[in-house]
């Protein structure tokens, strides 16, 4: 997956899920400022994540670059059958957006370059 080796310099927030990335970048002011994640505070900050996607036939890995102002979707790519049927054990089969699980991660690190994964 050589497509994911070009984006292993961003600096992935490997922890973000999409309901934090909402309380971050949409809903300003319902920040915890003591939480995982520092507050917004300019448009110059950013955060790089991924999620599975599941609306379609298959699950797919979605990088995302969000900020204050704009969501940008830098890669889709899906998930290896090992994969997902690995997160349909772990995260179920409702359909939907939501944060990778471990084994997920693990796979996404490992085709990223990532050394002890």
């Amino acid at each position: 997956m050589a497509e994911l080796l070009k984006y292993s310099e961003l600096p992935i927030d490997w922890d973000l899920t999409p309901e934090e990335a909402v309380t971050l970048y949409l809903e300003w002011g319902n920040n915890n400022w003591h939480g995982a994640h520092s507050p917004v505070r300019s448009k110059s900050d950013f955060s790089v994540y991924f999620v599975v996607d599941t609306w379609g036939e298959k699950p797919k890995a979605v990088l995302i670059k969000r900020n204050s102002e704009d969501t940008e979707e830098l890669l889709q790519m899906p998930l290896p059958e090992y994969v997902a049927k690995a997160y349909e054990i772990e995260g179920g089969k409702t359909r939907g957006v939501s944060a990778p699980t471990e084994t997920v991660k693990a796979w996404l690190r490992h085709e990223m370059g990532y050394a002890g994964n």
